[in-house]
């Protein structure tokens, strides 16, 4: 069979032989149930994704980030400015200079929040009345408020905070923490993102591999009854017709291999399509929300359309990291959602409400399981807004200080870290950049932010580029 296939198909490459073998390659799924946990990529090669031991003892074992898209504005939620509520109306001192904004508002009038702040905790952080479920979690808290960036508008901001670099190409968090650890299960994706409206500015390369072997991308999960598409054996394939064309094709594709070394996205298609099989078992369970009980789903807001997309997001979340996935993305207003250019009151009121029952059952059910201490829980945009009004009732891009806050897997609670200005405008005491944030993460979960190297094109890079300050009042 394979003399005569050969004969007809005279192919060059392996990514030509896949082209043409179309729905052949579903069956290439199978090769790690047939050769155990043997890769039928690279006959003989090691494991990309095999765990790897971390350079310090980890405090967290994987991470769930909640991006809010979009900007969510940090003077309307945690960083508490009563002088520029009193200001509100007035001009900008010009001792705060005029920064360049996305929107060309520096000249604007100032705008103090409408909303009450409340402290709340043992700590006594504040927090406005637009997120009451997430004030009662404050004492797991650590407040960033002096968080800054490099981009001025949302498609080179999103791609820092996911890459580090304004500049689409450079791998992901989740890429590299994945490369940096492998994986920790065996049946489910290492890396997953999630979505709860339209795709995110920059699309999938915020959670791609870059330069990095295409193995270490992202997976991405949907909303709806099939949150992983293709997943579904082809109906009428029989044990045996499925086992002759896995033994043609490992025959094929290592002939292949040793012709055409390197080819990382072939590689990366079919350990996929491996991963693919061994998910048809265990991927539809951990998807499965009937299997929790009704409180748990009320806990996520799950009974509620305001809250039931986020809710349903943070709920398989949690029940990702619980078997093993190392970093789950969990983008709420994925499609700049929180860019609020214009009645911030309508928009945020929307997108708190959306987003704060869920993100608080999230760290309850954590706490409640005894799984918050080893899940580091991420939550902040790609920055801030601006003090100063735009169009009256909104706020422009602000990357020169805004708020992160994040819980569990190694952050010590209820502190904060850093200020901004009297009008929360600038970082002024203790800055974080996002290389800082992207260092302490990594940190975290046990991992030498300058000792995760790949070589590319002859540069030895690594996640924070050429810096990043651990964040050292973050650690427990």
């Amino acid at each position: 069979m394979l003399n005569q296939l050969a004969h007809h198909w005279n192919v060059a490459s392996r990514r030509e032989f896949f082209t043409r073998a179309g729905s052949g390659l579903a069956g290439i799924a199978l090769a790690s149930l047939l050769q155990h946990d043997a890769r039928a990529a690279t006959a003989g090669a090691p494991d990309p994704l095999a765990p790897k031991p971390p350079h310090l003892p980890p405090k967290a074992k994987s991470v769930i980030w909640l991006f809010m898209e979009g900007g969510p504005s940090h003077l309307d939620l945690f960083d508490y400015k009563p002088k520029l509520i009193e200001m509100t109306g007035q001009p900008m001192p010009a001792s705060f200079g005029k920064p360049i904004t996305a929107m060309g508002t520096a000249g604007n009038t100032l705008l103090g929040t409408r909303r009450t702040f409340q402290q709340y905790g043992q700590s006594g952080i504040w927090v406005s009345d637009w997120y009451p479920h997430i004030a009662q979690h404050v004492d797991k808290l650590s407040v960033i408020r002096s968080c800054w960036a490099d981009g001025l508008n949302h498609v080179g901001s999103v791609c820092q905070m996911n890459t580090g670099s304004i500049l689409a190409g450079r791998p992901s968090m989740g890429a590299w923490l994945t490369y940096g650890l492998g994986s920790a299960n065996r049946n489910l994706p290492t890396f997953v993102v999630m979505l709860d409206n339209s795709e995110p500015v920059g699309g999938p390369k915020n959670w791609s591999a870059g330069f990095l072997p295409a193995t270490y991308q992202g997976t991405q999960f949907r909303q709806g009854d099939t949150p992983i598409l293709h997943l579904k054996p082809p109906a009428g394939i029989t044990d045996q017709e499925q086992r002759g064309k896995l033994d043609y094709l490992k025959q094929l594709n290592e002939r292949f291999a040793e012709a055409n070394p390197g080819d990382t996205e072939l590689e990366a298609r079919i350990a996929a399509y491996e991963l693919a099989y061994k998910m048809q078992s265990s991927a539809p369970e951990a998807v499965d929300l009937t299997k929790e009980t009704e409180a748990t789903r009320r806990l996520y807001g799950l009974d509620d359309p305001a809250t039931a997309a986020i809710g349903t997001n943070c709920l398989q979340a949690r029940r990702l990291v619980e078997r093993g996935v190392r970093f789950v993305e969990l983008y709420c207003g994925s499609g700049s959602g929180w860019d609020a250019h214009t009645n911030i009151e309508g928009n945020h009121s929307k997108w708190c409400r959306a987003s704060d029952k869920p993100i608080a059952g999230l760290l309850a059910d954590l706490e409640a399981r005894g799984m918050l201490g080893e899940t580091l829980v991420v939550w902040g945009g790609e920055f801030g807004r601006t003090p100063f009004n735009e169009k009256g009732d909104g706020r422009d891009h602000n990357p020169w200080g805004f708020t992160m806050w994040m819980a569990g897997g190694g952050v010590k609670g209820g502190q904060y870290i850093g200020t901004t200005d009297d009008i929360g405008l600038r970082a002024v005491d203790h800055p974080c950049h996002v290389h800082d944030i992207h260092a302490s993460i990594l940190h975290l979960l046990g991992l030498d932010h300058t000792r995760v190297i790949f070589m590319h094109n002859g540069r030895a890079e690594r996640p924070t580029i050429v810096s990043g300050i651990l964040i050292q009042e973050l650690f427990a």
